[in-house]
């Protein structure tokens, strides 16, 4: 018996259809589909303590259920006294099946545990049909034990489609679940 994500199975028997009849597309293959979501998160203060690049990756595994990686800066900062190679964030590619109970996860007990919540802002479109949402805290995941966290951080959740417009985008991922806010 095969296993398909909820949100899965509902964009293959009911969100393609909305979104053909929408927009008027001849072939179904024309729908946008979600491609991938990306968390990143930034570890400004990793450079003088490397431990906390072990635990955002942790934190990032931990939330996602896939192994996140550590990225490494590009180009030295003297400023921030930053040299090259030097490990300063953390970030995790979802696909697949992974990345529909990502995303399941996040709209269904994730994003209603934010404070005072009243939406996500539309303006996080970047012009060809992706969108990036700023989460302020880690503890809005039920997977994370607020007692063993040593620093509160947010991320960024970046939803990557093949939609050539944000308002193709926006359509795609309001079908999905994601609730934006009300102009």
């Amino acid at each position: 018996m095969n296993y398909t994500p909820r949100l899965k199975q509902e964009y293959n028997d009911r969100i393609v259809n909305n979104l053909k009849e929408t927009f008027r597309y001849k072939s179904i293959m024309q729908v946008p589909k979600l491609e991938k979501i990306v968390l990143s998160r930034g570890v400004g203060a990793a450079v003088s303590d490397k431990k906390l690049i072990d635990h955002a990756v942790d934190e990032l595994t931990i939330i996602t259920g896939q192994k996140a990686i550590a990225t490494i800066s590009k180009k030295d900062v003297a400023s921030f006294k930053l040299r090259k190679g030097m490990p300063i964030g953390a970030k995790v590619t979802l696909r697949g099946e992974r990345m529909y109970e990502f995303l399941d996860r996040l709209v269904t007990t994730a994003l209603p545990r934010v404070r005072d919540f009243q939406g996500v802002k539309a303006t996080g479109f970047d012009g060809r049909g992706n969108y990036t949402l700023g989460v302020t805290e880690q503890i809005i995941f039920p997977e994370i034990d607020i007692d063993k966290v040593n620093r509160i951080n947010g991320m960024d959740i970046t939803f990557v489609t093949t939609s050539k417009t944000d308002q193709e985008a926006k359509s795609l991922l309001t079908e999905l679940g994601i609730p934006f806010k009300k102009n």
